[in-house]
């Protein structure tokens, strides 16, 4: 029995992280504390109401402190270890880096992109948007009123003439000096005032610079930016929301249904709603709105830069998660469960869309649990069965051969333990070898014990193939491993799959309207997809490798003025030799040799 009175006594009075320890050596749970003997004393009380916090309590075996500065860094190191253990008993959020955002880059004359990863001084980033699509629009609508450039620096820097985007009023074409760097330069700084929500400021300037225009009899210069201005209204009267007009906010709204949960998170920035999504969290059992919205703004934030204003459905259940956050962002974070006013309407709409996706959800996850169930009958396999791999391999006449590994689980497809094998010792497009090291390497591994062994694994090939596997499992210690190989049908149609065993000699073929079928030909194409973009991206690298970098005299120095010269590979290889030539560094000697190469 765990004897929590001598477990207490060593716990201080400081700030840090508790880990919950079963009998089994597994952390069940992680929390932070300001007042560390004094939350974990907490849960010994007699009188506990939840009864998930009961089941958990009843599990300690062992209780682990660490002491942090302040209960802000308490919380990052809480975040971690939650990513990292994945306790049973704390609510988990999917770990999305993925935001995008929209840059403007440090350059002499900036362009606009699309951006995702690190960020770089001296480029300027605006968001998160909470998608892709929300970027493109906001792209394309800064040209639009704007016109800067978006071109790669390796085009911007070769033009001799402007491009499409001048002809049809997106850019102003400052690769060919349409443009003084000045006006650049304050479009630039409209942009920006733009992006962060000082519209009416943008206004001002546009109008003044078209009354200027003018008053200089220069009409068709101020008929531009009349457009603009224009163009500003149209966007400001459709898109900015009047309670946050002036800056960033976001509304989170938690629902609950069927024993899932949704939580919907509504973006705004600079004034404009930009868009939502939404999240459904694991390990939720008897947890309430309060609890899960807390577990998700602990976790979100630490990844994603928290707005100056958040308004939630409920107040969140830790009282000082609000200076925490502050604390960890540098500024003043401000949580609001104040519903009044254009916040009410933001909030009903925020859950509205969490019911619909949370209804669209658990749609997904009945028809998933159907088509399980049709494949567990079609194929006899027990009812606790739920984890399937899938392999396959893709390959262009033996060339990049890669072999893909994809896993559904828990009736869905797992993304995360997704693999992808590049296959570099066999003879190329040796099908059999190539299967062979793709299951040697990935079951030798689960056959002593790094990793979880699946109930059933799918082999896209014929008998050929099939054999192999069956091979391998013997060889690495796994002879009962349920295999089965899918057979493309007559034409390669969908519905006409053939299912073979190793231990029958009649191939299955399942109802084209089969609810199993449908579960197999799911996780057979995705197989493909991850197999094919994989063998893309390598014979990619591969050919861009081969054509300029084992081309005797071409080091790095001269491969970059070469691509930066011509725009990308493309170009190197459509210009002649006399075209090479003119590159610095490269002699009529060489710029021969090259083109040679290259063709």
């Amino acid at each position: 029995m765990f004897d929590s009175k001598a477990a207490l006594k060593g716990i201080p009075n400081l700030p840090g992280v508790y880990r919950m320890i079963n009998a089994g050596g597994e952390v069940i749970y992680v929390g932070k504390a300001r007042e560390l003997k004094r939350r974990v004393t907490s849960y010994f009380r007699a009188n506990l109401a939840s009864p998930r916090t009961r089941m958990m309590v009843s599990q300690i075996a062992n209780i682990e402190v660490t002491v942090t500065r302040s209960e802000g860094e308490a919380l990052l190191l809480e975040n971690n270890l939650i990513k990292s253990l994945m306790p049973r008993y704390n609510v988990l959020f999917r770990d999305d880096k993925s935001y995008p955002y929209i840059m403007l880059s440090g350059d002499e004359f900036p362009r606009l992109a699309f951006h995702r990863g690190s960020q770089q001084k001296p480029n300027r980033y605006f968001g998160p948007f909470p998608g892709a699509t929300a970027v493109r629009e906001s792209i394309q609508l800064l040209q639009k009123v704007f016109r800067l450039r978006t071109c790669e620096n390796s085009v911007f820097s070769n033009r001799s003439r402007p491009c499409l985007q001048y002809q049809i009023a997106r850019c102003t074409a400052p690769c060919v000096a349409a443009i003084s760097p000045e006006d650049y330069r304050r479009d630039v700084e409209h942009a920006e005032m733009f992006l962060e929500g000082r519209e009416q400021q943008v206004m001002t300037a546009l109008s003044a610079r078209m009354t200027e225009a003018a008053e200089n009899q220069e009409y068709e210069r101020a008929a531009v930016f009349r457009d603009r201005i224009q163009s500003l209204r149209q966007v400001q009267a459709r898109q900015f929301v009047s309670d946050f007009r002036n800056g960033d906010a976001d509304v989170i709204v938690c629902v609950a249904e069927a024993g899932a949960m949704c939580v919907n998170l509504v973006m705004i920035r600079g004034g404009r709603h930009v868009g939502d999504r939404s999240f459904f969290p694991r390990h939720i059992e008897d947890c309430d709105e309060a609890t899960v919205l807390q577990a998700f703004m602990e976790q979100h934030y630490l990844q994603q830069p928290a707005p100056p204003l958040v308004i939630t459905g409920v107040a969140p259940e830790d009282a000082t998660l609000e200076e925490t956050l502050s604390e960890h962002a540098g500024r003043k974070i401000q949580i609001s469960a104040y519903a009044g006013g254009d916040r009410r309407i933001w909030l009903k709409m925020a859950q509205t869309n969490a019911e619909l996706a949370l209804k669209q959800h658990l749609s997904q996850k009945t028809t998933q649990e159907k088509r399980l169930t049709a494949l567990r009958d079609a194929l006899d396999l027990p009812e606790n069965a739920e984890r399937i791999e899938c392999f396959d391999i893709s390959h262009t006449q033996g060339e990049a051969t890669v072999a893909s590994c994809v896993v559904f689980d828990k009736g869905a497809m797992q993304n995360s333990e997704y693999r992808r094998y590049n296959i570099t010792d066999i003879t190329p497009g040796d099908d059999y070898a190539a299967m062979r090291s793709v299951l040697t390497r990935r079951y030798s591994k689960i056959a002593a014990g790094e990793g979880r062994r699946p109930d059933l694994i799918f082999i896209d090939g014929g008998k050929g193939q099939l054999g192999v596997a069956v091979e391998v499992m013997q060889e690495v210690g796994l002879p009962d491993m349920m295999l089965v190989g899918i057979a493309k049908g007559e034409e390669r149609k969908p519905g006409l799959e053939q299912l073979i065993f190793p231990d029958r000699e009649e191939a299955l073929r399942l109802e084209k309207d089969d609810p199993g079928l449908h579960l197999l030909q799911q996780i057979r194409d995705e197989a493909h997809r991850f197999a094919i973009t994989g063998h893309r991206s390598r014979r990619g690298k591969a050919r861009t490798k081969s054509s300029l970098e084992e081309i005797d005299g071409i080091g790095a120095k001269r491969r970059q003025k070469l691509l930066t010269r011509f725009g990308g590979l493309a170009g190197v290889a459509k210009a002649s030799a006399d075209e090479l030539a003119q590159v610095e560094g490269i002699s009529t000697a060489l710029a021969e040799k090259i083109y040679q190469e290259l063709h």
